[in-house]
């Protein structure tokens, strides 16, 4: 599927799941220089391929009638640190509700190894400037996600796909510890029980054929 086709695609997504609200959020794809994003001031369920625009690394605009998203800066700042050729952000709602009150979220399910384990808050920068990309630079370090303060969440993959689908598990992630804290104080897995859980998928069980 072509880049642009892929960026309307998981931005109907994006909004029926309730990632996004309104013209927040933004996707992009990068295929080797060039990066197809979502256009600023379109909501994302109303995208169609012509609208989104293709800059090139250095953040010069190609092609497009369109201006790119305000956050194209931190897109490219990630695709120039990290191996991703995908980016999602979102401002969904129990994602949002952690990065406005914490300054991690802590892997309270082993599933957060997903995601590279502990999920680091990037501290609060303007929308959209160099100050907000550089903290969103260091806070995915090694990671696969991270949150924004007062703001929302990111994630990358190899492709859109990936990256959906961990800012899926990010924003699960966030509402089990939102939830789990309204019921009292929930348990954070220790460095052991992650490890344990990696050597257990490293070393999968063999279960034995009948007859």
């Amino acid at each position: 599927m072509d880049p642009r086709e892929q960026l309307c695609a998981y931005g109907r997504r994006a909004v029926e799941l309730g990632l996004v609200i309104g013209t927040s959020g933004n996707l992009s794809v990068r295929d080797g220089d060039l990066v197809a994003v979502t256009p600023s001031g379109v909501a994302l369920d109303r995208l169609t391929p012509e609208m989104c625009p293709l800059v090139d690394v250095e953040g010069y605009l190609v092609e497009g009638e369109l201006q790119p998203s305000s956050e194209t800066p931190m897109h490219l700042a990630i695709y120039a640190s990290t191996e991703a050729r995908a980016v999602v952000h979102t401002h969904s709602v129990f994602g949002t509700v952690v990065a406005t009150t914490m300054t991690e979220l802590p892997p309270v399910h082993y599933n957060a190894l997903l995601l590279g384990g502990v999920v680091k808050v990037a501290p609060y920068a303007t929308y959209g400037t160099g100050e907000l990309a550089a903290n969103v630079r260091e806070a995915l370090a090694g990671k696969q996600a991270a949150l924004l303060a007062n703001h929302g969440g990111v994630t990358i993959g190899p492709g859109l796909e990936q990256a959906f689908e961990a800012t899926r598990l990010l924003e699960w992630l966030c509402e089990v510890y939102v939830r789990g804290l309204g019921v009292g104080r929930p348990a954070v897995l220790t460095d052991e029980q992650l490890a344990a859980v990696v050597e257990r998928a490293l070393n999968p069980p063999s279960f034995p054929r009948r007859g």
